[in-house]
């Protein structure tokens, strides 16, 4: 299996050529030239396996350049009980006929994240250990993201983590995750800005060269393909909990900013796992959902990037979208380059043709928006009939999901992080506070390491560059 560039660079890499890149030389993502096809008698195989032995099969179809032994042991030493307190990983639970919830947030930081970045840190390891390299690894996180990332790579050898957050837009439990680490290879920046200006700080970064190969500059973003690979297993996961024949569909509905975990959906419905719809839920910041109606893709401004309480998807800028558009768009790499270049450079967004647009029913895709008093309301219900408490992001994913269920196909709901994290909404739903584990007591109180910068590419820069000297 090799991988290629959505805007057209033909030359074929190895999966450990990219694992520790961010975006291609050409500014592009990477994608396998072709995804691997499942059949019958495999997904048969496959219901009776564990987690960590699913994913061993899954990633085994893409990642050729690791012995297989050496694979194995990283997937197993990363999907355990002693991580994720259960020996499912990923438990399905029901809330009623045709709904379900599927727990993606038992890891470390209590966020969906942890799935695929906790075997990050152990790929990342393992390749760097092999080549006898160091890596830089720079990140955006409009919440989440950040602290998974940190909890994966503190103290790993050969690893520093520079992080960039939007100043004072993440829930104080999610600042105190990250801020509160003390290990020496962590830094954490925020940035006087939105998501998406921490986000264009780590592209226009990847996109300098020489800097990024000088620093030897990595990303745990889900532009980087390894982080998406990894995501693709719960969707088979959730799959086989649902369902007790391979004829079955089963729909999920995703809250979704930066399009990442409903991208790794797209690529298991690629694969063949029978998915009827990928429902893509978003909150105010809706430009995904304006996408999928209307086939314009808006990028907003900083000042149109709302606030909310769901805040790690208040993204205006979703990049892992241009995965998604060039196999919709057939693969035409000189198109997507035009589109997501200096299209979106010059008109700050692009417009589909109404054929391009239909095409998106074939992939199964549909959306919705949800507000803040949708996910008052969402938990709130949530609550009284079933006794089971969510948090913002997950209501969203619930709010869309049920709008677009279809009688005799289940509806999952990937749940994307603990209400333990948004305490204030929760409070202000049910009119008490979120039960937390007992390890992450007053997190919010322990001392804080963190500097603020403006939205500054170069002090970005020479901030990684003192770091890397020190």
């Amino acid at each position: 299996m090799n991988y290629i560039t959505t805007r057209g660079d033909q030359t074929e890499r190895h999966f450990c050529e990219i694992l520790l890149e961010g975006l291609a030389p050409d500014g592009g993502l990477y994608l396998p030239t072709h995804y691997p096809k499942i059949d019958d008698a495999t997904l048969t195989r496959w219901r009776g396996l564990s987690y960590a032995q699913l994913a061993f099969e899954i990633l085994s179809m893409f990642i050729d350049d690791i012995p297989p032994a050496d694979l194995k042991a990283l997937v197993e030493r990363t999907y355990t009980k002693a991580t994720y307190g259960t020996d499912t990983i990923v438990p399905v639970r029901k809330l009623e006929d045709g709904l379900f919830i599927e727990a993606l947030s038992n890891g470390p930081t209590l966020a969906f994240k942890d799935m695929a970045m906790q075997l990050l840190g152990q790929l990342f390891e393992y390749e760097l250990a092999r080549r006898g390299e160091e890596l830089n690894i720079l990140g955006a996180t409009s919440g989440d993201t950040g602290s998974a990332a940190e909890y994966a790579m503190r103290g790993k050898k050969g690893v520093r983590v520079f992080m960039l957050s939007p100043h004072g837009r993440m829930s104080p439990f999610q600042q105190a995750q990250m801020f509160s680490l003390p290990d020496a290879n962590i830094h954490n920046i925020t940035v006087e800005g939105v998501f998406d200006d921490c986000q264009d700080i780590v592209k226009a970064v990847s996109n300098d060269l020489e800097f990024k190969r000088r620093h030897k500059i990595g990303t745990v973003n889900s532009i980087n393909w390894a982080r998406l690979l990894a995501q693709v297993v719960y969707y088979f996961a959730g799959y086989f909990q649902v369902t007790c024949a391979n004829d079955q569909k089963v729909s999920f509905a995703v809250p979704s900013g930066n399009f990442g975990n409903v991208c790794a959906g797209h690529v298991a419905r690629m694969m063949g796992l029978p998915i009827e719809q990928l429902v893509v839920a978003t909150n105010e910041n809706d430009v995904l959902d304006e996408f999928f109606r209307t086939g314009t893709y808006r990028v907003r401004a900083s000042a149109e990037t709302w606030e909310t309480s769901s805040p790690s998807m208040d993204i205006s800028k979703a990049s892992n979208f241009e995965r998604f558009v060039f196999d919709l768009l057939g693969r035409d790499g000189a198109r997507v380059s035009a589109l997501f270049g200096a299209g979106l450079a010059r008109d700050g967004g692009f417009t589909l043709t109404a054929d391009e647009h239909a095409r998106i029913a074939r992939f199964g895709f549909v959306s919705g928006k949800s507000t803040h008093a949708d996910r008052l309301a969402t938990i709130r219900d949530t609550w009284q009939r079933h006794q089971d408490m969510i948090d913002t992001h997950t209501a969203d994913g619930l709010k869309v999901g049920r709008e677009h269920m279809r009688p005799g196909t289940p509806m999952v709901v990937l749940e994307t992080a603990l209400p333990a994290k948004f305490a204030a909404t929760i409070e202000e739903a049910l009119g008490r506070a979120p039960t937390r584990p007992a390890a992450l007591e007053g997190i919010e109180s322990l001392p804080k390491r963190f500097v603020v910068m403006p939205v500054d590419a170069q002090r970005v820069k020479d901030y990684i560059d003192e770091h890397c000297r020190a």
